[in-house]
């Protein structure tokens, strides 16, 4: 941690169409009296009718895929709440079911109820650097960041998932950094971590979002997209 389409269903041919016919009494040399014959006949209309019906089935399933997408997204969005610290700088949302509580050495920390090794912690230091760009890229930092985790005595494995950068919306408009790993550790087991950092007034702005992802219990979708919309609000504070 920081010190920081659908296949399209393949063409089935259409299913005969089953016609009911009664056999004629007539018949006598068969012996069949009023005997029901399943007798079966091809529709040439049947192929339009069955690949439109596909063509509707697939759209029905893509629009409830994407209603579940924008369930998910409005919900956790009614679950976030913005933290604003105006004396040092910096906003960011937190998750309403977590709590603010002091530690030493952090600018904010809050952690979830019933849950404290789920929490997310910023600190905020002075540095001679102006950028981060000043510091390294992306990658050269999340190498650091990885390297600095794999030297703690509790660290059993740290794993790089994803890094990348954004804009920020401060005053200077600083680049974001974003980082995204899992560390197995004695102490408490697999974890994943979102971090984020900035450089904004010769201030290096850490943010560390922690929570529980271990085999029994992983991380579920609608929990990281709650964590990670935490990630995409940190940020320095916008001119006003």
């Amino acid at each position: 941690m920081w010190s920081s389409s659908f296949l399209a269903s393949p063409h089935l041919p259409s299913p005969p169409k089953l016609a009911l016919f009664s056999s004629s009494p007539s018949l006598s040399h068969h012996k069949i009296h009023k005997q029901q014959i399943l007798c079966f006949t091809q529709n040439p209309s049947s192929t339009n009718g069955i690949n439109l019906s596909k063509r509707h089935l697939n759209l029905s399933i893509l629009t409830l895929l994407f209603n579940g997408l924008l369930l998910d997204k409005a919900k956790s969005t009614a679950d976030l709440q913005r933290y604003t610290d105006s004396n040092n700088g910096f906003t960011l949302l937190i998750p309403s079911s977590y709590t603010k509580v002091e530690k030493a050495g952090a600018n904010a920390l809050f952690e979830e109820q019933n849950n404290g090794s789920n929490n997310i912690g910023v600190v905020v230091s002075p540095v001679r650097i102006k950028s981060l760009e000043d510091f390294g890229d992306p990658q050269f930092v999340a190498d650091k960041l990885i390297n600095a985790e794999k030297r703690k005595e509790s660290t059993k494995e740290a794993e790089v998932v994803s890094f990348g950068e954004r804009s920020g919306q401060g005053q200077q408009q600083q680049q974001v950094y974003e980082f995204e790993y899992k560390i197995d550790s004695t102490r408490g087991g697999i974890k994943r971590v979102f971090s984020a950092a900035f450089v904004s007034s010769k201030k290096l702005y850490l943010l560390n979002v922690v929570h529980s992802d271990k085999p029994e219990n992983p991380l579920d979708s609608s929990t990281r997209m709650l964590l990670e919309q935490v990630l995409h609000s940190f940020d320095a504070l916008p001119l006003t």
